[in-house]
């Protein structure tokens, strides 16, 4: 015993002085004015900017992953993090709630829990925890996570399966259309033939259970090589994936809901709730299309722009509350607000508070399956872009552990967001233009941006306030937000060095892409002459008909498919016709600037 005391003390050494070193810094930083404000130049971040000025303020520092920040800037750069994606993480669980017909308390309860579940698994992405064999979980960057689009975009694809014919109504999302057909969701129908759909919570469970499922397939896909992960996904495929996703959800929530609703009375029924929009329950119901949504949804869209010529760098990372915040003003203003859910949600709330049966849908089984190869492939490219922006080498092996580690963390969340009651979580892109503009890529920033979103949710109050957003209000925002979406995958595409291979793989993925956006219903009679003996058979069946069905999916599937079989040259020396032109045109383009570069010399 006397020979092993000395060892536990040596052990319990260094932990002491860890501890009192970690004790010592965070005195110093919270008790001198260095440790709060530092040298940044905070009037630069707050000092509005004039269009067609210029000026000649230095930047601020550029702080790096693990630079020493101080403690003001760290909350401010958290909180801009937190208000950028605010926007994006409140818009799926209002559109998940509005299709399923969920009460007040409940849909308010999805909103919270979005927003909690995001500032948990964004901790663990920023944290990066070591594991065995040198595996890690998260990046180790500001990789924050949010509700993922693409679930959004599959459920659109369901209902033009199993809808009547030509009664087909654009909804988003509609993955729960077969399961009012099916009976799994209560509905009732009027003596006139109007079906009038109830709540179903149960339709939302059986949603988690297939993501829990599939998202085992992330999980092993993070164990790949990211090199192999790579060249199966390279960015000619991502950037195709990407782009549709944001374009189906323009066409299919974003502008349907700045016309006053993505929900039936997009068809101009003469009976039911659905005559006018959103319902004719509202403070003030419209024909869909009216006026007055649409101008309402022009005012929340140029409050973006003008904020964006006008605003500050603090305000130019908020541009989308900001558009939010203005359109709701003059709603309620105008009285288009239905104060009733910001009553009735409570004042504080957390996860749990509302539960939902797990179940497997086994039509979506197929569909998920894809949505998580897509995840893994955003956020390669995500990644990426948030290492390029912090300035750290995307190449060598720390890179390529912190995409496996980002990888798995998506997989990961995506499992543990539906105990948490949320559907599949994924890294969101559109914080690295925070780190941008702000310079600050310290992960200290991101640990805050975490706080803030955990604290948003858990006040039920500011829940009841997001759901009570106009519609028109809601569609002018997300159009904008969705269009960033397309805008990454032309971004992504740019990467692309075009060869006649190139473009004819993007050809190709886009007629499938494009003709599904433009024409939804192509694919949903596919099997229409197909008796399935048995529930397997037909579910298989509708599988395969959802993944046809869905513009990014079956987009994404051809240009994988193809990037793989065709090979790298074609036509052979001299068959590349477009090639050539292209090669002779960017040689006269060099000419002539060479030329230009002389004059200017002599």
């Amino acid at each position: 015993m006397q020979t092993e005391q000395p060892t536990l003390t040596q052990d319990a050494r260094p932990r002491q002085n860890w501890l009192r070193k970690c004790t010592s810094q965070v005195a110093r930083k919270v008790s001198s004015r260095h440790g709060w404000l530092g040298d940044y130049d905070y009037t630069w971040l707050c000092l509005p900017a004039l269009p067609f000025s210029r000026t000649n303020r230095r930047p601020p520092p550029f702080y790096a992953l693990n630079d020493d920040l101080p403690l003001a800037l760290a909350i401010a750069s958290g909180l801009q993090h937190a208000l950028a994606m605010l926007a994006g993480l409140i818009t799926p669980p209002i559109l998940l709630s509005s299709s399923l017909n969920l009460d007040s308390s409940m849909s308010t309860y999805l909103i919270s829990a979005s927003l909690i579940s995001c500032g948990i698994l964004s901790f663990v992405q920023i944290s990066r925890i070591k594991l065995f064999g040198g595996y890690y979980i998260g990046t180790g960057l500001i990789s924050v996570v949010g509700t993922s689009f693409a679930t959004l975009s599959v459920a659109t694809a369901v209902c033009l399966y199993l809808s009547e014919p030509r009664t087909y109504r654009v909804t988003l999302p509609q993955i729960f259309d077969s399961m009012y057909k099916d009976g799994i969701c209560p509905s009732t129908t009027a003596p006139d033939g109007t079906v009038t759909r109830e709540a179903c919570p149960d339709a939302y469970g059986r949603l988690l259970g297939t993501s829990m499922l599939c998202s085992l397939l992330e999980i092993f896909m993070s164990f790949v090589s990211p090199r192999i992960l790579k060249r199966l996904f390279p960015p000619l495929v991502t950037g195709t994936v990407i782009l549709v996703i944001g374009g189906s959800l323009i066409g299919s929530s974003g502008i349907p809901n700045w016309g006053g609703g993505s929900n039936d009375c997009r068809s101009f029924p003469t009976t039911g709730i659905f005559t006018l929009c959103p319902t004719i329950f509202a403070p003030r119901p419209l024909p869909w299309g009216s006026p007055e949504f649409i101008g309402l949804g022009f005012l929340s869209f140029i409050s973006i722009i003008l904020t964006e010529l006008f605003g500050s760098p603090f305000l130019k990372n908020i541009s989308i509350i900001v558009g939010l915040a203005v359109g709701c003003i003059v709603a309620g203003a105008a009285g288009y607000i239905d104060g009733s859910t910001i009553k009735s949600a409570p004042a504080i709330t957390f996860l749990w508070v509302h539960t939902f049966k797990i179940r497997v849908y086994p039509p979506a089984i197929l569909p998920m399956l894809a949505v998580y190869i897509s995840l893994a492939m955003e956020a390669i490219g995500d990644i990426t872009a948030s290492a390029e922006v912090s300035r750290l080498d995307v190449r060598g092996v720390e890179f390529d552990s912190r995409i496996q580690g980002g990888i798995l963390g998506d997989g990961i969340g995506g499992f543990v967001s539906a105990l948490l009651t949320m559907t599949p979580l994924s890294v969101f892109a559109q914080n690295n233009g925070v780190i941008a503009i702000t310079r600050c890529a310290n992960r200290s920033a991101g640990r805050w941006c975490c706080v803030f979103l955990v604290a948003f949710g858990v006040l039920g109050k500011l829940s009841g306030v997001f759901l009570s957003i106009p519609n028109p209000v809601l569609g002018g925002v997300t159009t904008f937000l969705f269009a960033t979406v397309t805008v990454s995958g032309v971004r992504v595409l740019s990467y692309v060095h075009f060869t006649r291979r190139d473009r004819f793989v993007l050809a190709a993925a886009l007629s499938f892409g494009l003709g599904n956006l433009l024409v939804p219903d192509i694919f949903t009679h596919l099997f229409d002459g197909v008796k399935a003996e048995n529930k397997g058979l037909q579910g298989l069946l509708e599988s395969i008909t959802i993944v046809l069905s869905t513009p990014f999916l079956s987009s994404g599937i051809v240009a994988a498919l193809l990037n793989l079989m065709l090979p790298l040259e074609l036509g052979g020396a001299g068959g590349d016709m477009a090639t050539e032109l292209d090669a002779e045109t960017t040689s006269d383009i060099g000419s002539q600037e060479e030329g230009k570069a002389q004059a200017l010399r002599s």
